[in-house]
């Protein structure tokens, strides 16, 4: 598997790399370690630099930059969770599939949830410039729209059951990822910050 082109793919041609992916035989450890262990700290590492080096601006305030330390746990934190959660919306989306008529397949699901979350990973080297961020929240709803494709391809539920299939997921996918950034700002910035930063993890 090559990483780039994966990527590359998956974001601009989803409907065939979606095709190419379902005959692709993969363990989980090779989903994470050759994939989503790389993406994942796009975000982490550019948030980093971003709060330390640019900060934010507040016009007349001036800018607010985050201290070393605290811009140092938040990205590991941010990096270590994030994959959690990716594994365990995997393992949601799996343990789902025999209510929606789906055949239980760990390896596949974990497929739908690494792989549906590039652009959002992709996306997360603007989190260099703190302005920004918001774009990476945009590309998070189109890795919504890859994971409703990866559903229909890799798990190919009945048709009446793709949607209910898809809202269910959604839902476990806004908990795990509200959670992992209210986890994240509670401890790395206090909690002061703690519901906001919830409000950021997804």
């Amino acid at each position: 598997m090559n990483l780039v082109e994966r990527a590359k793919n998956i974001i601009l041609s989803p409907a065939k790399e979606w095709d190419v992916i379902k005959g692709e035989s993969m363990t989980i450890a090779d989903m994470f370690m050759k994939y989503a262990v790389i993406l994942a700290a796009i975000p982490a590492v550019a948030g980093f630099i971003g709060y330390v080096v640019i900060g934010m601006s507040f016009g007349g305030l001036g800018t607010f930059r985050w201290p070393l330390g605290t811009a140092l746990v938040w990205a590991i934190l941010s990096y270590v969770l994030t994959l959690a959660g990716t594994f365990l919306l995997g393992f949601i989306i799996d343990a789902l599939a025999p209510t929606f008529g789906c055949a239980k397949d760990l390896p596949a699901a974990m497929k739908i949830a690494v792989f549906s979350y590039t652009p959002a990973w992709v996306a997360g080297v603007l989190n260099i410039i703190p302005a920004l961020s918001v774009l990476v929240i945009l590309a998070s709803l189109y890795a919504l729209y890859l994971m409703y494709m990866g559903l229909q391809k890799i798990k190919e539920p009945a048709k009446d059951k793709l949607v209910p299939y898809f809202v269910v997921s959604i839902v476990a996918l806004i908990v795990i990822y509200w959670l992992v950034g209210f986890l994240v700002s509670r401890i790395a910035l206090g909690s002061m910050a703690g519901l906001a930063g919830g409000l950021r993890g997804f």
